[in-house]
């Protein structure tokens, strides 16, 4: 059996039923369950606004140690640092469960993913890199920034149940327990930089290149698009799944808001796939699942280098009284 999962808090459940319903919709046959980085419970979200999709909230899978990482983590390094955790339990808990393949929650799968379980018969890791060719120019995001934020893009991994892919789950939740920061001078950017070491730790880990896999903002510069009667194709081939990493439904005329390269009048054959997905969020009631503060974040946690930074910034006499 193949599942699938995403992760998210309340805020990104339109989202996930997007996900969802793309998955239902190409895969009928994978599992999808959404992770839960939240509470239910006190949330007090109406029945008629639950997504039709198994919820598994973060507190039933077992984490020793859970208030701890909630402590230091901001909910984005919090939804990243629970991923290997979910890995385990699916893996552990669920007996029939061959592969266990992550999304993040602002893709959409528009193809059968045939060729990705055929690969996980082989494999047992399959990564997709941010990009497969150079960029040319200094715009963001370029190699540089690629640099700083890890070779491949942790949007989506996939993993076949074996002794290789447990191991590797259990030293990837020892690295994300306390060190999935986004703290870029300590050379950290969430889960990203640490599956750098998969290729090189592990055996059996497939490195995927197609150009309709995890298509995304990084990688516009090397992808065309087009719109057919067949669907979604990139550079002649199926769009498999697309990220639609950094947009917001109430910007529409922005791409991404981690990009500068690209807008819709320079690429005006991303028009359908954006389209969609606005629509297909507005439908699943994005702008009402934003309201909700995540529980397990009180306060967004200050690291030591903000601090310092804060400090630095701070007339001179009250900087000396600091020391």
């Amino acid at each position: 059996m193949t599942l699938a999962f995403t992760l998210c808090s309340i805020n990104y459940l339109a989202q996930a039923r997007t996900l969802g319903d793309s998955l239902k919709r190409t895969n009928p046959h994978i599992r999808f369950v959404i992770g839960l980085v939240d509470r239910l419970d006190t949330a007090n979200v109406p029945v008629d606004k639950l997504p039709e999709f198994e919820l598994l909230e973060l507190h039933r899978i077992g984490i020793d140690g859970l208030d701890e990482m909630c402590e230091h983590y901001n909910i984005t390094e919090l939804n990243t640092a629970v991923k290997p955790y979910f890995f385990r339990y699916f893996f552990g808990k669920v007996p029939q469960v061959k592969n266990v393949i992550y999304f993040d929650p602002d893709i959409i799968v528009y193809q059968p993913l045939a060729e990705l379980e055929a690969l996980l018969e082989k494999n047992d890791f399959v990564l997709t890199p941010h990009l497969a060719t150079p960029i040319e120019d200094q715009l963001t995001p370029n190699e540089l920034h690629h640099l700083n934020t890890g070779v491949y893009n942790l949007g989506f991994i996939a993993l076949h149940k074996s002794p290789e892919a447990l191991d590797f789950v259990k030293w990837w939740e020892e690295k994300l327990f306390d060190e999935c920061k986004i703290d870029l001078c300590n050379g950290l950017f969430v889960d990203q930089h640490w599956v750098n070491f998969a290729p090189v730790f592990w055996n059996n880990v497939h490195v995927e290149k197609h150009p309709g896999w995890n298509a995304a903002y990084w990688n516009l510069h090397e992808r065309t698009f087009t719109n057919e009667e067949k669907g979604h194709f990139v550079n002649g081939q199926p769009v498999v799944f697309f990220h639609y990493s950094g947009y917001d439904p109430a910007k529409p005329s922005v791409i991404s808001k981690y990009q500068n390269r690209f807008t819709f009048e320079k690429r005006p054959d991303l028009n359908p796939l954006f389209d969609y997905y606005r629509d297909e969020l507005l439908r699943n009631h994005n702008a009402y699942y934003r309201q909700f503060p995540c529980y397990y974040i009180k306060s967004e946690p200050l690291y030591k280098y903000q601090r310092i930074r804060a400090l630095l910034k701070k007339p001179f006499e009250k900087w000396l009284a600091r020391l």
